[in-house]
């Protein structure tokens, strides 16, 4: 027979949990943290909320993806976290940067050498005037290395991602993917802590899309440096360990991917999707659950002994 669970207990736990992500730091401890941000926009004298109290942690050396729908923000945060653009509130920490009170001048070197940043188009990425190694070469001559070891750099970091054999061509002369693979390492040329993509296989096809995202991955892996992509192609969020859903300006849900023995022997890929609770406790439904129950305007949540049951808040299911 069941038992009639402790309502009491269950209150106090959720309690003493939601006191203890109030107070805790443990959350703000990552190399990327987002914590309530917020980006208000304003535009002909109106107010636009692109980030409604958004928060993010994200470990030093992972790989992340950002998904979400055309203006759900997710270009916004890269934006903010590249140091190309300024939060209104909250907090925004990249590698010990607080991007919220940076200096103009503090800025520019965060961007020089903490961070590099690709962006979807080949032609943005690349000086058309340069050849692959020139370009690799100039972030660090701006930064004040020159001579042979940034020739020898820009050698290393080409064929790292698989585009050595382009060293002496212009981007003109290189495929749409041989000049990404560059990009990636023209942003990894000072020894950036983070590298933030977005969307830098969505001009291309799924074949050279994987090799793109490949050259990601080998900067992550042997680098060490932390990656977060933001993308619409599911093929490249099905790639990573973590993939974390924005919605309205909040992070809406993550699905984190792990591998494992099944019986058979044969190992294989378990996905897991959440929803993500914010400070105060919300969160919001996926989608296809809204609309699979119908769910209008509120629902019922009824606590059970290990989980929240919601339904659908109309007169027929009291």
């Amino acid at each position: 027979m069941p038992t009639v669970p402790d309502l009491a207990a269950l209150q106090r736990r959720a309690a003493d949990a939601a006191a203890a992500r109030a107070g805790g730091t443990d959350r703000l401890r990552g190399h990327i943290v987002c914590d309530g941000l917020v980006r208000i926009f304003s535009t002909d004298g109106v107010e636009v909320v692109a980030l409604q109290g958004l928060d993010l942690v994200v470990d030093r050396g992972e790989l992340l993806a950002i998904v979400g729908a055309s203006g759900s923000g997710k270009s916004t945060v890269l934006n903010i976290l590249s140091g190309l653009d300024v939060p209104t509130a909250g907090i925004a920490r990249v590698a010990g940067y607080d991007l919220l009170t940076m200096s103009a001048k503090r800025r520019l070197a965060y961007r020089r050498h903490t961070v590099g940043f690709v962006w979807q188009q080949t032609a943005r990425n690349l000086l058309p005037y340069l050849s692959a190694a020139e370009n690799v070469e100039l972030p660090m001559r701006l930064a004040g290395r020159r001579g042979r070891a940034a020739r020898r750099r820009a050698a290393e970091l080409l064929d790292l991602v698989g585009v050595g054999h382009c060293a002496d061509r212009r981007p003109a002369r290189m495929s749409g993917g041989e000049q990404q693979r560059c990009a990636v390492a023209v942003a990894v040329a000072n020894d950036p802590e983070v590298l933030f993509a977005d969307e830098p296989t969505g001009e291309l096809d799924e074949t050279t899309a994987g090799e793109v995202f490949g050259a990601l991955r080998t900067i992550n892996a042997e680098l060490g440096v932390t990656v977060v992509v933001v993308t619409h192609d599911p093929a490249v969020a099905g790639q990573v360990r973590r993939t974390v859903a924005i919605r309205d300006g909040r992070t809406a849900s993550e699905v984190r991917r792990s591998a494992r023995v099944g019986v058979d022997g044969v190992e294989e890929v378990v996905t897991e999707e959440y929803a993500v609770l914010d400070r105060t406790g919300r969160m919001q439904l996926p989608a296809a659950f809204v609309d699979a129950l119908a769910l209008r305007d509120r629902v019922r949540l009824t606590l059970e002994t290990d989980h929240v049951r919601v339904r659908p808040g109309t007169e027929e299911n009291r």
